[in-house]
This record gives structure tokens, C-alpha cells and sequence, in this order.
């Protein structure tokens, strides 16, 4: 069967509730395809109208009356507030692989009147309460997704042909009490997360939403060797000088161990001194190489450039002490060290295999945010390169 290219759209109430995690979770594990993009949205007017006129169709399972509640819901909650102007979140994910469609469809689930488990993620997040009389009081599909390949081609050719102007880092989509000044942070899904498909992705995103911080961009990235040695550049230095104690107390071991004689407490920090930068020097390599896939050295300049093999995905999350609370649930570097409950007791093994990188300062958030470029839109980038532009 051939690749195909899916999406599932979370709506704004499943990202203001903090669902993405376990909307994620589901979606990867239980389908078992690639996560090719991901990107926020705040839809305008114009998207909005052009969206909602594309849901209802004879080639959706789904009753009549569920699509017009869908379309409504859509025309309702996906438009910027009415009162303020302010534009809504969105996430829009991308998935791509045999079956694709038919894939994340069933995974979402159908709406019906007559759901009796919990097998879909509509049946654990969406909703459909009616009153006494029978009409609707409450509804909420929780996720949006394509019911054929035919209109899975149309709705992503039409986000794509808005991804520029309504996606992105989205500004000015949350509120605060007044006086409140926000941060923003930039926190790596870490390529270990990736090996196969699971929720691990997911899971770890889930345990974020604890802050209660909003996500207001999103990018699936594969970080070229240029770009992590930019990244982790502060990092080499203090590796060259951090790590001397303990090269030297190894290298004390191994001598005493194959040559049979003592060696002083002086030779031993002179030991450190000497391999100590070289083996911090090797470290950073291993780090760059799982970053990305290589080190500087196992490529030429022009492929230090390129998009590595390795996949991470970038969050960028906005909030009050938006920089505290994340490394809070985070966790410190050596997962040995973190408390339970914790992101890196939970995910991590190694210093360097743990699971997710999270910025320490407002500044370097900046910084690495600059770095990943979050805001990229390699989203439509994805949609033109499987349909060709449009």
C-alpha cells in the first residue's frame, strides 16, 4: 500500500485542558506511523470560513447531523473571539505512512449518539450530552481528522495554503492578570524518544502540562551537526574543565590496574589536566552525534548543514515562572538524581539519554529558540513535498 499523509487537528478546549500528551500518545503508538509535522495555528476569519465549508460530506461515516455540529463547533471556536479579537490555539499534527488516513481516523474515533467505551480518543476526551428533549447541550470533538484521502489532500492543501499567516510561534493568544509578565521556554522532546514508535513522546509532553503553561508553538525537527554544536556550544567548555576530577581518578585506576604501580594525588590531578579536555572534547561529540545523528567530524562541512537523521520535537511553552516550572518537572541532567515524579526519573537513563532538554534562563530560551527556529514552517513544507505545490 502506499505512503499516505494524515492529520489530526486538537481543538482549542483539548489544548486549553492540557490533552495534547495523551491526544499524542495515542495517536503514535496506536497507529504506529511517523510524526512528520506539527505546527500551531491561530485561525483566522478567513481559514475558519473556508475550513468549515469543507466538513460536511457523503464519504464521512458520520451522521448528517454530527458533521453540522462539527462544522458549527468549528465556525464557534476555531474563529478569534468575537469580543476581543483574540485568535484561538490550535495544533495541527502530521502523520505520515501506509494506510494513513484510515490509521488516525480510527484511532480518533467517529462521533456517535449510541458510543458505549472508551476505545477512541474521541470516546475519552470528545463529548455529546443531550437534555431531556432530546437537543444538544453539550458537544466537543476534542480532535478533528479527515475521513477519506481525498479530503485529507483538500483540508491539508488549505491549512498549508494558510500555515504562513495564522501559524507559527503564536503572540498574544493567552491571558494574564494584570501586571503578570509572562516567559517563554524552549523544551526538546529528545531523539531517545524516537527509537520506535510509542507514547513516550507523549507521555513526557503529559507530564509538562502539570505547570499548567501554555504551548504556543511547535515544530518536529531534526537538528543538523551546524546547529548542535550552536546549541550545546556553552556546554563544551565546562565539559573540558568539569570532567578533569574524574578522568584523572580513571585514569589513576587504569594505570595502577595494567602497569601495577601507584600513582600520587599530584600526578593524578596532572593525569586530569591532560585527558580531562580531551575526553570533554569527546562528550560533546557524543552529544552532537545524538542530537543529530553525527559528529562534526564524520562530515564534511556542507553536510554539517544539512537536517540530521535524528528527531526531536521543539515546544515552546509561555507562561508565569514558565523557565522554573518546566525544569521543576523536568528534573536534574543525571536521571539517577531526579525525584520521582519527575520527567527524568521517569523517561531518562544516562546524563545524556534523558529524555528532554529544557532551557535554564529566559535568555537562552531566546537564544535556542533562535537556534531551532520553532517558528519554521517546514509544516507546509511537508504538504507541498507529498502533493506537489499548490
Amino acid at each position: 500500500m502506499s505512503q499516505q499523509l494524515a492529520y489530526a487537528i486538537i481543538t482549542p478546549y483539548s489544548l486549553h485542558k492540557s490533552r495534547t500528551g495523551g491526544i499524542l500518545a495515542r495517536l503514535i503508538a496506536r497507529t504506529g506511523l511517523e510524526l512528520a509535522a506539527a505546527r500551531m495555528f491561530g485561525p483566522s476569519e478567513a481559514l475558519v470560513r473556508e475550513y468549515s465549508a469543507t466538513i460536511i460530506s457523503t464519504h464521512d461515516p458520520q451522521d448528517r447531523k454530527v458533521q453540522e455540529l462539527i462544522r458549527d463547533y468549528i465556525l464557534r471556536n476555531f474563529a478569534p473571539d468575537p469580543k476581543t479579537g483574540r485568535r484561538r490555539r490550535v495544533m495541527m499534527l502530521l502523520f505520515r505512512g501506509e494506510d494513513a488516513v484510515r490509521k488516525v481516523r480510527s484511532v480518533i474515533g467517529n462521533i456517535s449518539v449510541d458510543r458505549t467505551g472508551g476505545e477512541t480518543i474521541r470516546d475519552t476526551y470528545g463529548d455529546l450530552v443531550f437534555d431531556e428533549g432530546g437537543a444538544v447541550r453539550y458537544f466537543e470533538p476534542a480532535v478533528l481528522a479527515a475521513p477519506n484521502v481525498e479530503e485529507a489532500s483538500l483540508k491539508l492543501k488549505l491549512w498549508a495554503r494558510h500555515s504562513d499567516t495564522d501559524g507559527g510561534v503564536l503572540e498574544n493568544v493567552n491571558v494574564y492578570p494584570g501586571g503578570a509578565q509572562p516567559q517563554r521556554t524552549l523544551v526538546l522532546i529528545k531523539p531517545d524518544n524516537f527509537r520506535f514508535p510509542t507514547g513516550r513522546p507523549g507521555n513526557v509532553i503529559d507530564f509538562f502540562s502539570r505547570t499548567g503553561l501554555y504551548i504556543v508553538g511547535i515544530k518536529v525537527h531534526r537538528m543538523s551537526v551546524a546547529e548542535a554544536v550552536e546549541f550545546y556550544g556553552p556546554v563544551r567548555e565546562f565539559l573540558r574543565v568539569k570532567l578533569n576530577e574524574v578522568v584523572g581518578g580513571k585514569a589513576k585506576a587504569a594505570i595502577e590496574k595494567e602497569l601495577g604501580f601507584k600513582i600520587p594525588p599530584l600526578e593524578e590531578r596532572q593525569l586530569g589536566q591532560l585527558l580531562g579536555p580531551l575526553y570533554g572534547d569527546n562528550q560533546f561529540d557524543n552529544i552532537i552525534r545524538f542530537m543529530s545523528g553525527r559528529a562534526p567530524g564524520e562530515c564534511d562541512p556542507a553536510q554539517q548543514s544539512r537536517p540530521g537523521t535524528e528527531k526531536c520535537i521543539a515546544l515552546v511553552y509561555e507562561g508565569i515562572e514558565a523557565v522554573r516550572k518546566i525544569r521543576d518537572v523536568l528534573g536534574p541532567t543525571d536521571p539517577s538524581k531526579a525525584p520521582p515524579g519527575s520527567i527524568r526519573k521517569e523517561f531518562g537513563s544516562t546524563i545524556m539519554i534523558n529524555a528532554a532538554h529544557a532551557s535554564d534562563s529566559v535568555e537562552n530560551a531566546q537564544r535556542e529558540m533562535q537556534i531551532v527556529k520553532v517558528g519554521e514552517n517546514n509544516f507546509r513544507s511537508v504538504v507541498q513535498e507529498f502533493f506537489g505545490a499548490d
